[in-house]
C-alpha cells in the first residue's frame, strides 16, 4: 500500500500578523492535519511591508532585501514546526508556500500578482522541496490568480442536499460554494478583518480588536455603512477578487472626511460593513433545507462578527469549520500543503469556473531541494 505523503502549507495572509503552518498527511482521499505552528511577523518587516502594499516609494534593492528577509522567515517557521511536530525532514515530500502578497491586480492591461518570499532560501535552509508561485499561472490563463482554496474545500467538504458555504475570514473575506451538482463557485467577498485591525491600530496600537470588545463600545453608523457598501466592487460579477490595493486606510479616510463619529462608532462600523458584504453574497446560494455557513480564519475569533453573520443568515447553521474537524485558523495553510501535492503529481489545482482561467492547470513553481 503507498505510504502516505507529508506536507507543509505555509501562509502569510493579507493581515500580515504572522506566519502558519500547517503540517499534513494526504493520500488520495483524506487530508489530516498533525501539527501546525504560528510565527508571528517582526513588527519592523511588517511596517516595511505595508509600506511597498500602499504605494509608498520604493526601489529595487528595498524589494529584494523583503524578499530575502521573508525566505529566512518562511525557512525559520518550516524548521520551528519540523522541530515541535519532532518531524524529521525527509519525511516531508514538499513544502507549499504562498508567500507574503505585495501586489494583486488580475485586472486591467497587465494582469499580475506579486508574492515574496525567496523560495530558493526556504528550500535551502530546510532541505525541503519548495513549491511557490501558485497565483501567476493561473493568471496567464486568463484567471484572477485568486482565490484558490475552492478547489481545497471542495476536496475535503461535500453538499448532499442543501448549500455549503465555506467563508475564510483574513484580512479579505472569501467564499467558496458547495451545491449539490453544481460547479464550484468562490470569490473574495471585500474586506474580512483588513479595515477593522488597520483602524484599532493606528487608535489604539493594538493588532486587532479582542473579542470585538472595541466594536462592541460603539454605534453603526448606518450613513457611513451605506456610502462604504456603494463601493463599485462589490456590483462586480465574479469571478473576482481584491485585496489592499483597494480597502486600506487612505480608501477608508476618504470616506469618513464627511463624517464626525468616535473611533469606536468607526470600529462598529467596519463590522458591520464586513458581516453585511459577507451575507450579501452568501444568502445568493441559499438552498436546501439546511443550508451551512462554515467560517474559518482570524473572523471565526471575533464573536461579533459571528454573532452578526447567525443574525443576518437565520436560516442558516453558521458555525466554524473546527466543528467540522478542520482547525479554522490553519485551514489556508493546510490549502497551500495541499497544492503542493497536487503540484508534485502533476494534478490540476485550479478551478476556471472560480478564477476565470481559460483551462484546468497545476499551479506552482518547483524548487528542488
Amino acid at each position: 500500500m503507498k505510504e502516505t505523503e507529508l506536507y507543509i502549507g505555509v501562509m502569510s495572509g493579507t493581515s500580515m500578523d504572522g506566519v502558519d503552518c500547517a503540517l499534513v498527511a494526504i493520500d488520495a482521499d483524506q487530508v489530516s492535519l498533525l501539527g501546525h505552528h504560528f510565527t508571528p511577523m517582526p513588527n519592523a518587516l511588517k511596517q516595511q511591508l505595508l509600506s511597498v502594499c500602499l504605494n509608498q516609494a520604493t526601489n529595487i534593492e528595498t524589494i529584494g532585501r523583503l524578499d530575502h528577509q521573508l525566505g529566512h522567515l518562511f525557512a525559520d517557521a518550516v524548521l520551528e514546526l519540523l522541530e515541535k511536530t519532532h518531524t524529521p525532514t525527509d519525511r516531508v515530500t514538499a513544502i507549499g508556500n504562498h508567500g507574503q502578497t505585495l501586489f494583486h491586480q488580475p485586472d486591467g492591461p497587465t494582469p499580475f500578482s506579486v508574492q515574496l518570499g525567496d523560495a530558493n532560501i526556504i528550500a535551502a535552509k530546510t532541505n525541503i522541496t519548495t513549491i511557490a508561485d501558485f497565483r501567476r499561472k493561473d493568471i496567464a490563463l486568463g484567471g484572477q490568480g485568486a482565490p484558490l482554496v475552492p478547489a481545497f474545500h471542495r476536496a475535503i467538504f461535500s453538499a448532499s442536499e442543501a448549500s455549503v458555504v465555506v467563508l475564510n475570514i483574513g484580512g479579505i473575506a472569501n467564499i467558496s460554494v458547495l451545491r449539490p451538482n453544481q460547479a464550484v463557485i468562490g470569490y473574495d467577498t471585500g474586506p474580512g478583518n483588513m479595515l477593522m485591525d488597520a483602524w484599532i491600530e493606528t487608535k489604539q496600537g493594538k493588532k486587532y480588536d479582542h473579542n470585538g470588545e472595541f466594536a462592541l463600545s460603539g454605534t453603526v453608523s448606518e450613513a457611513l455603512l451605506q456610502q462604504l457598501l456603494n463601493d463599485p466592487y462589490f456590483a462586480l460579477p465574479a469571478p473576482k477578487s481584491t485585496g489592499r490595493e483597494l480597502f486600506n486606510l487612505a480608501w477608508l479616510q476618504t470616506h469618513l472626511s464627511h463624517f464626525s463619529l468616535s473611533d469606536a462608532d468607526v470600529q462598529a462600523t467596519l463590522a458591520e460593513f464586513s458581516a453585511q458584504t459577507i451575507t450579501n453574497e452568501v444568502i445568493k446560494y441559499q438552498c436546501g433545507l439546511t443550508p451551512q455557513l462554515m467560517v474559518c480564519g482570524g473572523g471565526a475569533c471575533n464573536p461579533v462578527l459571528m454573532r452578526r453573520l447567525a443574525e443576518k443568515l437565520p436560516d442558516w447553521h453558521v458555525t466554524t469549520t473546527s466543528d467540522k474537524g478542520v482547525d479554522s485558523d490553519y485551514m489556508e495553510a493546510m490549502a497551500f500543503a495541499w497544492l503542493a501535492y497536487r503540484r508534485h503529481h502533476a494534478l490540476p489545482s485550479n478551478l476556471p469556473e472560480v478564477t476565470g482561467a481559460s483551462r484546468l492547470a497545476s499551479l506552482g513553481v518547483v524548487y528542488p531541494a
